[in-house]
């Protein structure tokens, strides 16, 4: 029997059907030594440089760059280690260029902003939908970082929904142009990019009623067409990084600057967004580990009734779980990018489980630092609330935690909806609109698809105990799409406390499973001694982990939403909170 192309499976989505695609996983991924040593090299560089030339702090305060400090970096490639090397760049793999954002947001969060605003999300349109022409006229400019780019999809009245766009693009009579209309807020590198990935929509016909409506379209746009930006935000947080409004007003866009197909805009949105989330995640993660380096330098130096503060109870279970927390994030960041590597086409549930993860995580980990850090952790003259307020923005852009969770557990319910006919086609693009499922007929999903592959072979046996609650967990968790397709059918889509606790079972069974995969390719190599650091860590992980999945699946069955929507929906109709004790 042929075996499938494993290039169009999904990890994460095979989860809800109760199926283990363990060979997707399982030996972890490892760079290879060429790039592991060329990457070293350029991280190097950069920590030579950024000591003597990179003050986080004053470009805090001073809420900007030094141009000398990107025109250096440009110099040094940095605008451009995602970029083919056909088009000037540095040709990365994902799992490199990962790794070295995560060196730059351990430095600077607002940096790695700007550089993720520029090659993450800003010229990756290019890179993936882009015609030959459009890449050797945009990418090599972008690759020396002559050239900066911007990501232009969110608008005042649409940000996580992009069905909601008003800038328009209408084609002039001859077709050869678009003349581009509206506005975009909060936009990274805003103030100072020369090239903008604009998304619009364009006049289009409907395909199944023929009626005129609205699509839409990516464009690239140059700041040299009439593109003007308002003042910058002022920000809670990574304020060296430019953000502002964007305005387009008969702005004239050739038609050939069009990316990928007129009227697929979302599409193209989504996937740049898809690879963008993991340089974030990265970045969280060079901002977690950050924490934990201070952190633990305190609590090893700071003497409270005649000892360290690190040998209290307290402050070891912190240390702990941050550590446990950050370990998990890297497991996952760098499977998903090494996914990508290897040629899997759809990544987007572990995209968005990686954002979702290492966001939180981090937001964890650095609070946990400053509780650590107490009194001194509060003061400016510390870097603690600098990365608290930097890290508060990543649960925030590129797609909120709550839409991430949404879409995880939709875009998830897609395959078991296969099974139930239209439940598929509803939920392909549960971003666009989140509009209701059409009616279909509940059919029971076959016991002969949930069970394929739902065994976990190939994890080191002194992690049999973890790997099994990943396996009794996965069977759970099919039963219970099956129970919530057939109880609620059409209704789904408005079920949101059922979405998060499916995100959340799955998130944590995505990062059980890469953080043991992980750990027994450590044991391979290194043996078991060398190795009981990281197996200590993978357990605890693993054992708090479950326990999350566990209480999950208990609030399927029984909860207290309807009590939840009524208090909440009453503070809606009261204006706020009621209760004054005088």
């Amino acid at each position: 029997m042929p075996q499938k192309d494993s290039s169009h499976q999904s990890f994460a989505k095979s989860l809800y059907l109760g199926n283990i695609l363990e060979d997707m996983v399982f030996p972890y991924p490892m760079p290879s030594a060429d790039e592991t040593e060329t990457v070293k090299m350029l991280i190097d560089s950069f920590q030579k440089y950024a000591a003597a030339n990179i003050n986080s702090s004053k470009m805090d305060k001073d809420k900007e760059i030094p141009k000398k400090v990107l025109k250096d970096l440009g110099e040094m490639g940095f605008f451009g280690i995602g970029i083919p090397e056909s088009y000037g760049g540095s040709g990365f793999s994902n799992t490199a260029y990962a790794r070295i954002m995560e060196e730059v947001c351990t430095i600077d969060s607002s940096l790695g902003v700007t550089f993720g605003g520029h090659q993450s999300i800003g010229c990756q349109g290019i890179t993936l939908f882009g015609t030959e022409a459009q890449k050797k006229k945009y990418l090599p400019d972008c690759a020396t970082g002559k050239t900066i780019a911007a990501f232009a999809l969110t608008e005042p009245e649409a940000g996580s929904d992009a069905a909601g766009l008003k800038t328009k693009a209408i084609p002039t009579p001859d077709g050869k142009h678009y003349i581009l209309n509206g506005s975009k807020i909060w936009i990274t590198n805003g103030g100072f990019a020369d090239l903008f990935t604009v998304f619009a929509k364009t006049p289009a016909k409907d395909e199944k009623t023929g009626q005129d409506t609205w699509k839409i379209t990516a464009f690239i746009v140059t700041r040299d067409m009439g593109v003007e930006n308002g003042p910058p935000e002022h920000k809670m947080g990574i304020r060296a990084s430019s953000t502002t409004e964007l305005y387009f007003k008969d702005v004239k866009v050739p038609a050939e600057n069009v990316i990928g197909e007129v009227g697929k805009g979302f599409k193209v949105a989504m996937e740049i967004l898809n690879k963008g989330r993991l340089g974030l995640a990265a970045g969280c993660l060079g901002g977690g580990k950050k924490a934990i380096k201070l952190a633990v330098e305190h609590a090893k130096n700071r003497i409270a009734f005649r000892r360290p503060i690190a040998q209290f109870g307290m402050i070891q279970d912190k240390i702990a779980n941050m550590v446990m927390d950050n370990f998990a994030n890297e497991s996952m960041v760098y499977m998903t990018t090494s996914l990508i590597d290897k040629g899997v086409k759809d990544y987007s549930l572990e995209s968005a489980i990686c954002k979702v993860f290492s966001s939180e995580s981090a937001w964890r980990i650095i609070n946990e630092a400053m509780q650590i850090g107490a009194g001194t952790a509060y003061m400016e003259d510390y870097p603690y609330e600098q990365l608290l307020r930097d890290a508060r923005i990543n649960i925030i852009f590129e797609g909120t935690n709550e839409i991430l969770r949404i879409f995880t557990a939709l875009a998830g319910m897609e395959g078991p909806g296969n099974y139930l006919k239209e439940v598929g086609k509803s939920l392909k693009y549960p971003l666009k609109g989140l509009g209701p499922l059409s009616e279909f007929a509940i059919k029971k999903i076959s016991r002969d698809v949930i069970g394929i592959g739902d065994r976990i072979t190939k994890a080191d046996t002194h992690l049999k105990k973890e790997t099994a609650l990943i396996e009794d967990s996965v069977k759970e968790l099919a039963q219970n799409i099956e129970m919530v397709l057939r109880k609620y059918g059409k209704e789904i889509w408005d079920r949101e406390f059922i979405q998060k606790r499916i995100s959340n079972i799955v998130i944590d069974l995505y990062a059980m499973i890469c953080t043991i995969s992980r750990v027994t390719q450590m044991i391979e190599k290194d043996g078991l001694e060398k190795s009981q650091y990281a197996v200590t860590l993978c357990q605890s992980f693993c054992e708090r982990a479950s326990r999350r999945v566990r209480r999950n699946f208990r609030a399927m069955a029984s909860n207290d939403d309807e009590r939840l929507k009524d208090i909440a929906n009453q503070t809606y109709e009261l204006g706020g909170y009621p209760f004054d004790r005088y």
